[in-house]
């Protein structure tokens, strides 16, 4: 028995161990212990069930057990308190990026992942996530929530090992892609690919439908994903949370802060639920219950930022150091720290080793099993170098882009945008050194000073480290995986917007409404050859409304605040901004040709209508050859200016008789 816990600890038995040797062996035994015979146990039926919590734009200080006293999360802090907390665990500073990252394993630079628009939060086509795996072992899979890694096949998560899927369209409620004029209550949602519309607010429904998918798989291992899109803009919670915060001057009078901290008072109280139903259930103990944030805070200079620099884009730790948390009754003891270096690239792996699954290869820029360091080992990786960058939506990657490289606790940091860091102490500063800084966190938590004088080997090495990093990922056309598919039988139609255009994107509702001049092209593969039909939309089908005039805004967007100066049109008007379209075009492949707008028309091939005349959608038919191609499209004014790329493109590949 003590021969078997010697082999699960990593440690090789030796004949006449010495006293000090046999203590720390029986050490190393007592912490092992519990996870070993959770180990022992598994097999499909009893192999642990997986809820993985996900929240956008909280950072790492936003919770009662992490030091902010305007906000209280009772469920978070029972958390906090029976699970092993990860303390120096880092992600990308934005959303899509570090989605990818968490769910293959992968650096951004190889998932394809390294923006949220453009095109470049689409997961790489052959990429595979942590629901393929689980769900090639057997695993029921769900998502509820945010998505943001594609809204097209092959992207979407149904393609992507989810098997339940409700989700938001794009990267967040009220998104392009999402259903128009949703507003976070009673909305529409994508439900395994078709739109419905669910009672309440939206973290709620996540989590209704979540507990409702645990119900009905309970007898079957389950991974089930909860990535809720708050507390990302648009800042908006039920009023009941909002009461909390009245009275409390100082919170309201900073735009947005007691929306944002409302928001974290509702996910607390659904994960609370969450919690409670699966105690009820009896599978609280067998349930491996991951609970993190996607990037730093949105808000972290009027929200607790727990000592740190920089936010959400930011590469001080303030914007990439997020908890986190992760529990599991029959596999290991909680209530416990752990503050070695670790990394979003790190929970493939672990899951793997925790649910029992074999082993992938992985390359030395791929994430490691955090299963030793949970069972009290001192892996050989310990020391590792981990480099994170900030491409800030670039379509091409460029190097030395703002970027971070970690050992420990330092941090070697290419950072020269200006802006201010920190807010408690009333900072406002800029990056002094546009070569870079070095950061010793043990005695500077707070990224004041930069040492580098005083450790020029460490600097080189951590430079190089950053070097060997960029030669290894970027050694792949950066374009290759990301093309939209049309004429697929696993997706006709096919709905476009451009959230993923190549340049100038328009990605929300209020920028459709405000006329946004988005200018670029989709890169596409056509998958079979065929006829195709093109519907040009200034607003999505969903609404009906005609390309030319103003139409009302919708009423559920007047109170849909983004607390951003760029994106509040929808709050402060009563009317679209009328754009003066007088043709349309559409270039793909070897086809090219425009046609005018008429202010009223009939029905035809040429234009989609409504009751009154107006013109919806302006169509083109094309016939094409299978490959990877262009689309452009275009609405002009009468003198033949660019207007704006039209802002949804429906193609559906035409049926052959």
């Amino acid at each position: 028995m003590v021969q078997r816990y010697i082999w699960f600890a990593g440690i090789v038995p030796v004949r006449g161990l010495s006293i000090v040797q046999i203590l720390t062996l029986v050490g190393a035994i007592l912490v092992v212990s519990q996870f070993s015979s959770a180990q022992d146990k598994l097999g499909l039926q009893s192999r642990p069930n997986v809820v993985f919590i996900l929240t956008d734009d909280q950072g790492y200080g936003p919770m009662g057990c992490h030091g902010d006293v305007n906000v209280k999360t009772p469920a978070l802090d029972r958390l906090y308190a029976e699970s092993v907390r990860f303390t120096n665990f880092h992600v990308q500073p934005n959303c899509a990026p570090t989605r990818a990252l968490l769910l293959t394993g992968k650096p951004s630079l190889t998932n394809g992942v390294w923006a949220t628009i453009r095109g470049r939060s689409l997961l790489r086509r052959g990429e595979s996530t942590i629901a393929n795996m689980l769900q090639d072992s057997g695993y029921r899979t769900a998502l509820f929530g945010k998505w943001h890694l594609g809204d097209n096949y092959p992207f979407r998560p149904q393609d992507r090992g989810f098997e339940e899927v409700l989700v938001h369209g794009g990267g967040g409620v009220g998104n392009i892609q999402d259903y128009w004029a949703n507003n976070y209550f009673n909305d529409y949602y994508l439900h395994n690919g078709k739109w419905k519309q669910f009672k309440g607010y939206c973290t709620d429904v996540w989590f209704d439908e979540a507990i409702q998918f645990i119900e009905e798989n309970q007898d079957d291992p389950f991974f089930v994903m909860i990535s809720t899109n708050a507390p990302h803009l648009p800042l908006v919670a039920p009023q009941s949370y909002m009461e909390s915060y009245r009275g409390q001057r100082e919170l309201l009078a900073q735009p947005g802060t007691a929306e944002f901290y409302a928001m974290v008072a509702n996910i607390d109280d659904n994960i609370g639920r969450l919690r409670a139903k699966l105690d009820t259930l009896d599978l609280k103990d067998n349930t491996i219950l991951i609970f993190m944030s996607d990037n730093g805070s949105l808000l972290q200079f009027t929200t607790w930022n727990a000592g740190m620099a920089g936010g959400k884009g930011r590469m001080w730790d303030g914007g990439h150091r997020v908890p986190f948390f992760i529990s599991w009754p029959d596999g290991f003891s909680g209530g416990r720290d752990i503050g070695v270096l670790t990394s979003g690239l790190d929970l493939r792996p672990t899951l793997e080793e925790l649910c029992g699954l074999e082993s992938s290869s992985r390359s030395a820029e791929e994430g490691k099993s955090l299963g030793p360091l949970i069972r009290g080992l001192t892996p050989s990786w310990i020391d590792r170098m981990i480099c994170l960058d900030y491409q800030n939506q670039q379509q091409t990657p460029q190097k030395n882009n703002p970027h971070v490289v970690m050992q420990g606790n330092w941090r070697w940091l290419a950072e020269n945008r200006a802006g201010p860091l920190t807010w408690e102490e009333g900072v406002d500063y800029t990056l002094p050194d546009p070569r870079g800084e070095l950061h010793n966190l043990d005695v500077d938590p707070g990224q004041r000073h930069d040492v580098k004088a005083e450790h020029p080997e460490r600097v080189r090495e951590m430079q190089a480290s950053y070097n060997r990093w960029w030669r290894t990922l970027n050694s792949r056309d950066p374009a290759a995986g990301h093309e939209i598919v049309i004429g697929s039988d696993h997706e006709n139609p096919t709905a476009l917007t451009t959230h993923d255009i190549s340049g100038e994107v328009a990605w929300n509702h209020d920028q459709v409404l405000a006329g946004f001049r988005a200018t670029g092209h989709w890169e596409i593969e056509v998958t079979q050859n065929g006829e195709y039909e093109f519907a040009l939309r200034r607003y999505p089908a969903e609404a009906g409304d005609p390309i030319l005039g103003t139409i009302p805004v919708p009423a559920k967007l007047r109170n849909f605040h983004y607390f951003d100066g760029r994106y509040q049109y929808a709050t402060t008007h009563e009317q679209s901004v009328a754009l003066p379209v007088a043709s349309a075009s559409l270039k793909i492949g070897t086809f090219e040709s425009e046609k005018a707008l008429p202010e009223k028309t009939a029905a035809s091939t040429d234009y989609e209508v409504n009751a009154n005349g107006e013109v919806v959608a302006v169509k083109f038919t094309a016939n094409l050859r299978a490959g990877i191609t262009k689309l452009e499209a275009s609405f002009s004014d009468v003198s033949g200016n660019l207007l704006t790329t039209p802002y949804y493109i429906k193609v559906t590949r035409n049926p052959v008789y």
